[in-house]
């Protein structure tokens, strides 16, 4: 990409895309086009076709999608399978029909089989069965990685996929029932100790293992695979290390300054045992994190303490 070459990122109101817009302000990239939803509604076809023909973007980054945790993607399985595969579509195809050089599509580990190899290479993908839980997402998302290499292969684009790991930091969703487990934490933690409360119950019995990326450390990553990486098959983005979720929420407590007791309600789901991610590709391209998980939380706590209006979301 050249600094003044026209760039769109779908999503840029979410976490991953407004790091991703912050990321390309900072190294110099002038020519960024975005639309809110209200402006662009990309799961309308004709409405994506018009942009895209309208503008003509050189690059398009893919951040745009319906996103939750365990509740919002048990809950609304028939949504999440649509409205991601639609929207993808709409955005991957337009971009080919209108002459885009280069497009990243952002995927999701749990397109990974659920008792995939560990740390899951890229290679594992459709080797055996999805995670219940969030089928209905990673069929998307599989779909989206797969529409990106057949135009590849049939058109030869140069459409690339990268796939992240638990993702957190500046802009995340905290709302009580559909964010992901640590912008959730940040928050049961956070009104704990305002209401003075003696104990918070978590989810499951602790012992899943997980891996977490800042998202301004991803969003850097994008931007290297663009001017980096061309490729059909995916690149893994995380930091390569672990911890169980109760380590996890002792940490997000000591950040937050919660000093009252854990309980964990085992009648609830724990969700996949473990998700770490191979990434000696990413490493082998020259690619590795920056931030430390506490000190993210901590960066992603003040975020959460200065914009109040995140914790309605």
């Amino acid at each position: 990409m050249k600094k003044k070459s026209k760039i769109y990122v779908a999503g840029h109101r979410g976490m991953v895309g407004s790091a991703i817009v912050r990321e390309l302000q900072r190294q110099g990239y002038n020519n960024i086009i975005t639309r809110t939803h209200k402006e662009l509604d990309l799961t309308r076809q004709e409405q994506v076709e018009a942009f895209f023909e309208a503008e003509k973007p050189e690059y398009v980054f893919l951040a745009a999608a319906k996103v939750g945790g365990i509740i919002a993607n048990q809950s609304a399985l028939a949504d999440f399978m649509y409205d991601n595969m639609i929207l993808e579509m709409n955005v991957i195809h337009s971009a080919w029909k209108n002459g885009c050089k280069k497009l990243e599509f952002l995927g999701s580990s749990c397109i990974y089989p659920r008792m995939a190899p560990q740390p899951m290479p890229e290679s594992c993908l459709l080797t055996s069965e999805l995670e219940k839980t969030n089928e209905a997402y990673a069929l998307a998302k599989i779909s989206g990685l797969k529409y990106c290499e057949y135009l590849n292969r049939q058109y030869g684009t140069d459409y690339i996929s990268m796939m992240p790991t638990n993702l957190y930091g500046p802009n995340d969703n905290y709302h009580p029932e559909h964010s992901h487990v640590l912008p959730a934490l940040i928050r049961r933690f956070h009104e704990a100790k305002l209401t003075g409360l003696k104990e918070v119950t978590c989810w499951g019995d602790g012992s899943p293992l997980r891996e977490f990326l800042y998202v301004d450390d991803l969003a850097n990553l994008c931007v290297f695979l663009m001017e980096n990486y061309s490729g059909n098959e995916t690149v893994n983005a995380g930091t390569g290390k672990e911890l169980t979720i109760k380590q996890l929420t002792e940490l997000v407590a000591k950040v937050v300054g919660y000093s009252g007791a854990i309980k964990w309600d085992t009648s609830r789901p724990n969700g996949t045992p473990r998700k770490l991610l191979d990434v000696s590709k990413a490493k082998a391209l020259g690619w590795e994190y920056k931030t430390e998980l506490e000190d993210g939380i901590r960066l992603a706590y003040k975020d959460f303490l200065e914009n109040p209006i995140r914790a309605e979301r």
